[in-house]
């Protein structure tokens, strides 16, 4: 081989970073590859412009990895600079291509080089109404149709690209997952509510994960607006627990962007979670690192009903939307983990329940999932990694 093979990780979804953390730091001790990091701006819903790329920078920073920032005003700016970087290759870990600016949208990748696609967790979790086996919207999307190599986690999803004559998908497991599995071993818990106590006298130390998705169009998990309140009650009479809300990233854009809240009514409800001293709002740390240091979690879904059992061997609490999306045969085998609720009462109850070790045991359910989210014994990082350096020969 005359030179390594340019792989360029243009990322930012730094939320799913895992997705893709495995394969950069594979390539980046492997000889034959050189890999590249670049950061980009987005928009997600309610976003009046495109920004975060800052926010993904300095997770980046925090994680050790140099990068490449695109702070160009023009994505045809940007869009020159990648040209100049000639990469072989070109990683993406976010299907949705309305949330890339126009220039970095995978139609004007594939002119010059070829796209790879690993999928973050949760995107094979739930079905679309009316469908029946695989959501068109994991194999369809133009992410789906124009990328070069798409790396899948189960054998469903491979079979719809077949069945849709694509010779583009590998069912390689996902480094998410990997990541997930092996966080016990090689993540440090970290809970961000500091209390000067003694290890015996540390507090019951609850994780809250609200979802974003609203309505009917889309997945319909998220049921915010009846959790707040009674949440906020819930934290003002427990002041011997810790809470953490982490809300999934697009939560408040959603709540404001669909009307469910005035950005005023929202901002007057932080400041009342904010300000207990048993609560906080975390916004973008390590996943794994606060699960692993959770004792319980309650969310009302998607991916962390099949996260939190995997980094942790314990159930959620999942604190079920009525006529939500319907989940994929996937998506079953995650929730049958769970333990539901679907209301504050019962979610009280399986709070107390969690603090005195009588929480349903699932373990036995989380081993089905374990099962069914790793098809093969390597890792998918590696697999990953020599599938592109035999493509590229």
């Amino acid at each position: 081989m005359s030179r390594p093979i340019r792989v360029v990780f243009f990322v930012f979804y730094f939320e799913a970073w895992d997705a893709l953390d495995a394969v950069y730091r594979g390539m980046l001790a492997d000889p034959r590859f050189e890999p590249i990091v670049v950061t980009i701006p987005r928009k997600l819903t309610g976003y009046d412009k495109f920004r975060d790329e800052k926010k993904m920078s300095a997770y980046l920073d925090a994680q050790g990895i140099v990068h490449e920032r695109f702070r160009f005003k023009k994505s045809k700016e940007g869009l020159a600079r990648l040209k100049e970087l000639a990469p072989d290759y070109v990683f993406l870990n976010y299907p949705w291509q309305r949330n890339y600016k126009k220039y970095y949208q995978i139609e004007h990748l594939v002119e010059f080089t070829k796209v790879c696609y690993v999928p973050y967790f949760s995107t094979s979790l739930v079905q679309e109404p009316g469908e029946a086996g695989v959501a068109p919207h994991q194999y369809i999307q133009p992410t789906h149709q124009l990328s070069h190599m798409v790396f899948l986690q189960d054998a469903d999803t491979k079979a719809a690209f077949d069945r849709e004559g694509r010779q583009n998908a590998f069912l390689t497991g996902t480094p998410k997952i990997d990541a997930l599995l092996a966080a016990k071993e090689t993540v440090e818990p970290v809970w961000p509510i500091y209390r000067e106590l003694q290890p015996a006298q540390q507090p019951f130390r609850l994780l809250w994960a609200p979802h974003h998705s609203y309505d009917h169009g889309w997945l319909n998990f998220g049921h915010f607006s009846d959790e707040f309140e009674p949440m906020l009650e819930f934290a003002k009479t427990h002041p011997e627990m810790d809470i953490v809300f982490r809300p999934h990233p697009f939560l408040f854009g959603t709540l404001t962007d669909r009307d469910i809240m005035t950005q005023e009514e929202l901002d007057q409800w932080r400041s009342k979670w904010d300000a207990l001293p048993n609560t906080f709002t975390d916004l973008g740390a390590p996943i794994t690192s606060i699960l692993l240091a959770s004792d319980a979690m309650v969310t009302d879904g998607v991916s962390f009903i099949g996260e939190y059992p995997l980094v942790t061997g314990k159930p959620a609490i999942f604190w079920e939307k009525p006529e939500h999306w319907e989940f994929s045969p996937l998506g079953k085998i995650a929730e049958a983990t769970t333990v539901k609720v679907h209301n504050m009462e019962q979610v009280e109850l399986a709070i107390a329940q969690a603090q005195d070790g009588t929480l349903p045991d699932r373990s036995e359910q989380i081993a089905d999932l374990v099962h069914a989210v790793r098809p093969q014994p390597a890792t998918a990082a590696q697999t990953i990694i020599e599938l592109v350096a035999k493509d590229f020969s």
